[in-house]
C-alpha cells in the first residue's frame, strides 16, 4: 500500500476471501474420515446393485399359475440360513401340507426357515419344495407370490407413506382397498381381498398383548378358512382347532397329528409336554 501497489479494498478483500477459503478447508479436512467412510459405502453398495441374484424373481419361462390349489409337498430338505450355513436348520424334513394345517414348532427353536422357502427367499441345501405337484423353482417367482400370504413375527415397515407400505408387492389396488385395510387393525379385509391360496403365519400374534391376540386370531381364523394355512407358533392355544399339527425337534418332525391325538399319548408325548409346560406357567 506504500508504495500504491495495491488500493486499501483490495487488502481487505483479499483477506477476507483468505480467512473464509481457510476456513472451509478446515472444515473439510475434519471430514475426511467421514468421506472414506462413505467412499467405501458407496463401493459396497455398487457390489450389492450389481450382484447377480440365484433366484430369478421373474423368469419369462417360469410357470405363472392363474390359481392355486395349495397342496404343499415338502420332500427330503435339508436347510440352513445363508449367513449360518454350519447349523443345519432341517435335517431330511418331509411333509405333506393341507388345507388348515398347522405347523407348530417348539419353543426352543428360535426361528423357523419354512415360511422363508415356500417363498423362495432361498434355496434349500437338498431336497425339493412342491407347490400343486410343480417343484417352487419351476415357478415365476412374481407370479407365485402373488398366491402367497406372508404374516411375519417381526413385520418391517418401508421407508414411505403407510398407503405404500399397504400397496408394496401389488401392482394394482383400489382406494377402497387401501382404506379398508387401513381401518382394521389385523389387515383381514386387505387379505380377504387379495385372497391368497397358501397363507404363512410365522409367529403372527407373538408381539400382541392378550386382548390383541384374541381379535387378531378371530380374524386370522375366518381367513385361513378354505385354503392352506401353515402356522409356526410357540403358543399352542393358537393352534388347537387345527386339522394336522406338526410337532418338531432337531429340525425333524417327531409327531404329528390332532391336538386331541397327541394329547392322548400322555405324558409320554413331546406335545402334551409342551401343553403342560405353556399351561403351568411356562409361555413362550
Amino acid at each position: 500500500m506504500s508504495e500504491r501497489r495495491i488500493t486499501a479494498e483490495a487488502v481487505f478483500q483479499t483477506t477476507m476471501i483468505l480467512v473464509t477459503t481457510g476456513r472451509v478447508i478446515a472444515d473439510a479436512c475434519s471430514m475426511t474420515t467421514d468421506l472414506a467412510k462413505g467412499s467405501d459405502s458407496v463401493a459396497s453398495l455398487f457390489a450389492i446393485l450389481d450382484r447377480e441374484t440365484k433366484i430369478q424373481p421373474d423368469d419369462p419361462q417360469g410357470c405363472k399359475p392363474e390359481k392355486l390349489t395349495g397342496e404343499v409337498q415338502i420332500v427330503g430338505v435339508d436347510c440352513a440360513y445363508p449367513s449360518r450355513p454350519d447349523v443345519i436348520i432341517f435335517k431330511g424334513f418331509s411333509l405333506d401340507i393341507i388345507p388348515a394345517c398347522l405347523l407348530c414348532t417348539p419353543a426352543q427353536l428360535n426361528e423357523n426357515p419354512l415360511a422363508q422357502i415356500e417363498e423362495l427367499f432361498y434355496d434349500p441345501l437338498r431336497g425339493v419344495v412342491k407347490i400343486d405337484g410343480r417343484d417352487i423353482r419351476t415357478y415365476n417367482l412374481r407370479a407365485l407370490r402373488r398366491h402367497i400370504g406372508l404374516v411375519s413375527q417381526a413385520p418391517t415397515l418401508f421407508s414411505g407413506t403407510i398407503r405404500e407400505n399397504i400397496m408394496y408387492g401389488a401392482e394394482t389396488g383400489s382406494e377402497a382397498e387401501v382404506e379398508d385395510a387401513a381401518r382394521s387393525a389385523n389387515a383381514h379385509d386387505f387379505i380377504s381381498k387379495v385372497n391368497p391360496a397358501i397363507l404363512l403365519l410365522d409367529e403372527a400374534t407373538s408381539a400382541l398383548d392378550s386382548a390383541s391376540e384374541k381379535a387378531v386370531q378371530e380374524a386370522l381364523d375366518r381367513v385361513m378358512a378354505g385354503r392352506t394355512s401353515v402356522v409356526v407358533a410357540h403358543r399352542l392355544s393358537t393352534i388347537q382347532n387345527c386339522a394336522v399339527i406338526a410337532v418338531l425337534e432337531g429340525g425333524v418332525v417327531v409327531e404329528k397329528g390332532t391336538h386331541v391325538s397327541l394329547i392322548a399319548k400322555g405324558p409320554s408325548g413331546k406335545y402334551f409336554g409342551l401343553v403342560s409346560l405353556q399351561q403351568g406357567g411356562g409361555q413362550h
